[in-house]
């Protein structure tokens, strides 16, 4: 018997968070969902804080995973000590609070999820995350690995999937907000997608007010983003995955309005 899990796009400010919370839990019941990973790298338009990590997991999510913009809210370092279920990537240096791999039991076995991140474009002081990745194959036992990898470049994102497939379960790429129409399972059976899209302001340029971000190409002076009013998206893909085997049997994006 297969499992299904969700994994969301980037929440980008209140707009998200509200609509997540009102869509995720009576459509992962629908769907007969098993496990739910959801980007949370936006929450606060830049950022996360507890309290809206705190709604992401009432919201049914069973792990919360960043990116790029983790330490923008200095409040969220205790938090990721204290939480297990919430991933920062793991290729931040090791002095760094929280953690970027856990394994994470559910009742078909267990789940191990993997948070990296991107170095094209991105300006972190980070490891090579694909020297990371590659390290933790050797030691995962289990047999359904996830692998949420925020990253900027189409053909990093691509790559770290041809470079997994057959070693995980699946890999998503996040942070780019623009869902990608290549959901297929690979050649060696892992599921991929380059980019979950997000959850957020429909008319949008990524979450953001439109006039805001035509202003800033403009040359604008710097302010602090707001959301964009509007009707919300949740974008994602469900992954079918057999669990004896780890592989995936399905991937299919979806968008729910």
């Amino acid at each position: 018997m297969s499992v299904k899990i969700l994994a969301v796009g980037d929440i980008c400010g209140e707009p998200g968070l509200d609509f997540l919370g009102k869509k995720l839990r009576d459509f992962r019941k629908e769907q007969g969902i098993d496990f739910v990973v959801v980007n949370g790298e936006n929450a606060n338009v830049v950022g996360i804080t507890p309290r809206q990590a705190d709604a992401i997991f009432r919201a049914g999510a069973d792990v919360v995973t960043l990116g790029n913009h983790t330490w923008t809210r200095t409040e969220l370092r205790p938090y990721l000590e204290e939480r297990r279920k919430i991933l920062r990537p793991a290729n931040y240096g090791p002095q760094c609070p929280g953690r970027g791999i856990g394994v994470y039991h559910a009742p078909f076995g267990d789940v191990c999820v993997l948070n990296l991140l991107g170095r094209f474009t991105l300006d972190n002081n980070t490891d090579n995350p694909f020297v990371i990745a590659d390290g933790y194959m050797a030691e995962i036992q289990e047999k359904i690995i996830l692998v949420d990898f925020h990253a900027e470049g189409t053909s990093e994102k691509r790559a770290m999937g041809f470079m997994l497939d057959g070693k995980v379960s699946a890999v998503w790429g996040t942070h780019t907000h623009v869902q990608t129409s290549d959901a297929c399972v690979l050649p060696n059976g892992t599921g991929y997608i380059t980019d979950l899209g997000m959850t957020g302001p429909v008319q949008s340029v990524l979450g953001i007010d439109p006039e805001q971000s035509i202003g800033k190409f403009m040359g604008d002076p710097p302010r602090r983003y707001e959301s964009a009013k509007g009707p919300v998206k949740l974008e994602g893909c469900l992954f079918e995955i057999d669990p004896e085997t780890g592989k995936c049997l399905s991937a299919e994006a979806l968008r729910l309005l």
